[in-house]
C-alpha cells in the first residue's frame, strides 16, 4: 500500500529473501547478489517518485481457449486513467528488447487474452521492462487478428501434444536437459546395439570417422570451388586481354564464348497484353505461362508474333567450354 516502501526496506526485504541455491561458486553468488542490489536501488530511485498502486502483481490466472485450459501469472497490471489495462511484464535477459520482438512476443498476447478475460477491460499498452537496464518498452494492445492467431496456437500445440508430436527446434539454448531423446543430439547417447526390438539390422552405423571424413570432404571441395573461381577468371581475363576465344593445355582446350540471355520487360509485355484481355494469364510475367500462351493457337498470330518481338537480351554471360583435344591437336 502507499506509500512506497523505502530504499532500505526494500534491500532489506532482498536480503532476507535472497536465495543462495544454483550458483557455481560462492564468488559467483556474490558477484549477482550485488548486481541485484544494484538493479533494484536503480528500480526504487527511478520509480518510487511517480508510485501507484498496480491493480495487481503475480496475477494467477486461468484461461479457457476452445476447452484448452492454460495456466500462468502476470507480473504487473495497471489500470489507466483511460479507464483500460496496462501489463507489465519483466525481464532479466541481457539483451534490450527489439520493436518487432515486442510486437510479435507471444507471452504477452497471451497475458492480454487473459486480462480481458478476467477483467472484461481492453488492455490498451503492453510493456516489456528490461531490468538491467531499468528500461520499459512498451506497444499499445494486440488487434483481434493478432489474438486469434495466438488463440489457433494454443489449440494447434494442444492437439500436437494429444497426438504426441513433438517436433524438435533449436534454439541458443540447446542442448536441454533431455538431448538422450533430441534427434540433434541423440547420436551421442545412441545405444551399442545395432538391432532393433524386431531383430531387423539398422542401416549401417554413422560414427565420428565418418562424421569427420564427410567435413574434410566439404572443406576441400570448398577450397577447389574456390580454385576452380580464380582460375576462370584468370583465363577469361586473358581471352578478353589477347583478344582470343580458345586456349589450349597439353590434353584439353578451353573456349571463351560470351552468351545472350534474352527475357522479356515486364512492363513492355503488360502495356501490349493488357488491352487484349491477356496479361492475367501470365501474371508477374511467368516465363511458363508466357510460353503457353505462345504455344496457344487460338491467340491470333499478330499477337504471338508481337510478343516474340518484344523479346530482348536482358543480360550476357561469360562461359568456359571445356573438351579434350583431338590426338592431332595435342602439343608435343
Amino acid at each position: 500500500m502507499p506509500p512506497p516502501p523505502t530504499l532500505e526496506e526494500l534491500l532489506q526485504f532482498y536480503e532476507q529473501n535472497w536465495r543462495p541455491e544454483g550458483y557455481e561458486s560462492a564468488e559467483e553468488e556474490a558477484n549477482y547478489k550485488a548486481y541485484g542490489r544494484e538493479i533494484l536501488t536503480a528500480f526504487w530511485e527511478i520509480h518510487s517518485r511517480d508510485f501507484q498502486m498496480p491493480l495487481a502483481v503475480e496475477k494467477l490466472f486461468y484461461i479457457d481457449i476452445g476447452g484448452v485450459k492454460l495456466r500462468g501469472y502476470i507480473d504487473r497490471v495497471d489500470k489507466l486513467a483511460s479507464g483500460g489495462l496496462s501489463i507489465v511484464d519483466y525481464k532479466t535477459s541481457k539483451e534490450l528488447f527489439t520493436t518487432d520482438y515486442l510486437k510479435n512476443d507471444l507471452q504477452l498476447t497471451l497475458y492480454q487474452l487473459a486480462a480481458e478475460q478476467l477483467w472484461q477491460l481492453p488492455v490498451e499498452r503492453l510493456t516489456l521492462y528490461h531490468m538491467r537496464s531499468n528500461t520499459p518498452v512498451s506497444c499499445s494492445g494486440r488487434g483481434q487478428i493478432q489474438l486469434n492467431d495466438a488463440r489457433q496456437l494454443v489449440l494447434d500445440v494442444a492437439d500436437s501434444i494429444d497426438r504426441q508430436v513433438f517436433p524438435a527446434t533449436e534454439n541458443d539454448y540447446c542442448p536441454c536437459d533431455f538431448p538422450e531423446y533430441c534427434p540433434y543430439y541423440r547420436h551421442l547417447y545412441r545405444a551399442e546395439t545395432a538391432e532393433t526390438a524386431a531383430g531387423e539390422a539398422l542401416p549401417a552405423a554413422i560414427e565420428g570417422k565418418e562424421v569427420e571424413r564427410y567435413a574434410s570432404l566439404q572443406a576441400q571441395i570448398k577450397a577447389l570451388q574456390e580454385e576452380l573461381r580464380t582460375l576462370r577468371q584468370e583465363i577469361i581475363d586473358y581471352c578478353e586481354a589477347e583478344e582470343v576465344q580458345r586456349v589450349f593445355g597439353p590434353e584439353n582446350e578451353i573456349t571463351y564464348q560470351l552468351v545472350d540471355i534474352t527475357g522479356y520487360n515486364e512492363d513492355e509485355v503488360r502495356a501490349f497484353l493488357e488491352p487484349e484481355g491477356l496479361w492475367e494469364r501470365v501474371i508477374g510475367l511467368d516465363q511458363s505461362r508466357l510460353k503457353q500462351l505462345l504455344d496457344d493457337e487460338a491467340v491470333t498470330r499478330d499477337v504471338r508474333d508481337r510478343i516474340k518481338s518484344l523479346r530482348q537480351v536482358i543480360s550476357t554471360q561469360q562461359r568456359l567450354l571445356v573438351k579434350k583435344r583431338q590426338d592431332e591437336d595435342k602439343e608435343i
